[in-house]
């Protein structure tokens, strides 16, 4: 075993340690499982919140787009501040209604807004089929960092199996009292590791930041500004709405809204994430210091910049602590995840009307997770598109749910249930249509200006949505239902 592996193992058997033992002394209903009853402070709730959020997509997608995109990949750097911002008022109002009404899932609260278990079940069907590449993202990246900072001592695929065994494991036994306090040694150990490289690369590499920026420009001359057409400025315009839009709307983050004890811990968050966005700099000058370093990576083979710019720089020992941060990124947000879907499909598909407090639903919830990671794991084991690639199609599914929740925080909600379910189905199967059939707005729409080509399709879904959502309201009541 070579010194990478070791601390890697060392630090994977630690986070599953953590995991386990955070159940010591509670009951796990399906409450305390899914939603830590209800008790996480400020600073609790900000660790499983920045948990769940910097993920593998972080450590290896933001770094690799910044290594194969320049300049589109700074969209990542916009869409978290904004939806930061916009936490200030929508996540309290979200934790309010859940601790009134004794809410577990993201579902629940469209079934007790617009008094619908339709709704709820098409809100639980859109939101685990988002997750599974989401889920995907997770392992696809875990697999990456464990093989390429072992130095190849595993292979991509007995890692995936290894960490998803772990995670399953500790899921079921501790819920998301497992996952916060993972989330703990996992922050600390990816803020000390993306800032290290951020500025230790670009001064061991090229000199500092001015030089590698000039050695870049020169090697690929407007590589750092965002292209006149492609991923141009409409692109990314629309692409930090949508994204932002979807920010929260993912079910293992909404649901960790539910988890806060006061709306204050929201607040408090909300004007320091922003600052802690800042992060994701570091992350990008790792992609950009191995733009020369170690070129030729193509494809979704850019998604190995960090690493491979890692393994030629530094000894074995400090690889592996590098790549152990980039395992707790898979781990925390993947363990979330698992949990949110096990929830959403015991408590809202499958025994549809239950109560929380009823021991079965627990049960189930628990036996679903090794289930939703079987699927995750075949679809990972195919293959597929880059991490970013996955977490964009994610996001165009989890936002068309904004429409429904942003209207029903309105004193006077103007939707009715069949307007969100005929919104909410319209812009799902626009989203499906494009993204199965490989189009863009560039191929439906060759005759218009590049501003309206390079539109990001889910933001065209999301206009489609809202305007079916009005339209059937009008058609099927004055006003939606108003049960705040």
């Amino acid at each position: 075993m070579n010194a990478a592996l070791a601390v890697i193992g060392a630090t994977f058997a630690v986070a599953l340690l953590l995991g386990i033992r955070a159940r010591s002394g509670r009951q796990m209903n399906l409450a305390e499982w899914a939603v830590g009853g209800r008790r996480f402070g400020a600073i609790l709730v900000f660790l499983l919140l920045v948990g769940e959020i910097y993920t593998t997509f972080t450590f290896l997608g933001a770094s690799g787009w910044a290594y194969g995109r320049g300049a589109p990949a700074f969209y990542i750097l916009c869409y978290g501040a904004v939806a930061y911002i916009m936490s200030y008022w929508l996540a309290p109002a979200i934790w309010r209604y859940a601790r009134d009404h004794d809410l577990v899932s993201q579902p629940d609260f469209f079934v007790q807004k617009y008094r619908s278990r339709a709704l709820g079940t098409l809100v639980a069907l859109v939101g685990v089929v988002a997750l599974i590449p989401y889920l995907v993202l997770q392992l696809k990246g875990l697999g990456i960092i464990v093989s390429e900072a072992s130095f190849g001592a595993v292979s991509p695929t007995m890692a995936i199996w290894i960490g998803v065994a772990g995670v399953v494991g500790y899921v079921m036994i501790s819920g998301i009292h497992g996952s916060a306090w993972t989330a703990v040694i996992k922050d600390i150990l990816i803020l000390g590791v993306a800032i290290f490289l951020g500025l230790y690369l670009p001064a061991k590499l090229h000199g500092g930041f001015g030089p590698m920026f000039a050695r870049i420009e020169a090697a690929a001359p407007g590589f750092l500004t965002l292209p006149a057409r492609g991923q141009s400025a409409s692109w990314f315009a629309s692409t930090v709405l949508l994204t932002a839009l979807g920010f929260y709307l993912w079910p293992h983050t909404f649901g960790s809204i539910y988890s806060a004890k006061s709306g204050d811990a929201f607040r408090k968050n909300a004007v320091v994430m922003p600052l802690y966005q800042l992060v994701m700099l570091f992350v990008f000058f790792v992609g950009f210091a191995a733009k020369l370093a170690v070129p030729g990576l193509e494809g979704t083979d850019a998604d190995l910049a960090l690493l491979r710019v890692s393994v030629a720089t530094f000894d074995p020992w400090l690889v592996g602590l590098i790549g152990a941060a980039g395992v707790l990124t898979a781990l925390v947000p993947g363990s979330m995840i698992l949990m949110a879907a096990g929830t959403i499909v015991a408590k809202n598909v499958w025994r549809s009307g239950r109560s929380p407090a009823d021991p079965a639903v627990a049960r189930l919830a628990k036996l679903l997770v090794p289930v939703v990671a079987a699927v995750a794991l075949w679809f990972t084991l195919r293959g597929g598109d880059s991490i970013v690639a996955l977490l964009l199609m994610g996001y165009s599914l989890v936002t068309q749910l904004a429409p429904a929740l942003l209207f029903s925080l309105l004193p006077r909600n103007p939707l009715t249930a069949t307007g969100a379910i005929a919104g909410l189905l319209a812009g799902v199967a626009t989203v499906a249509a494009v993204t199965l059939g490989g189009s863009n707005f560039a191929t439906l729409m060759p005759w218009a200006p590049s501003a309206i080509q390079d539109l990001n399709v889910g933001f065209a879904a999301l206009l489609i949505n809202v305007t079916v959502a009005w339209l059937v309201s009008l058609g099927t009541g004055s006003r939606g239902p108003d049960y705040s």
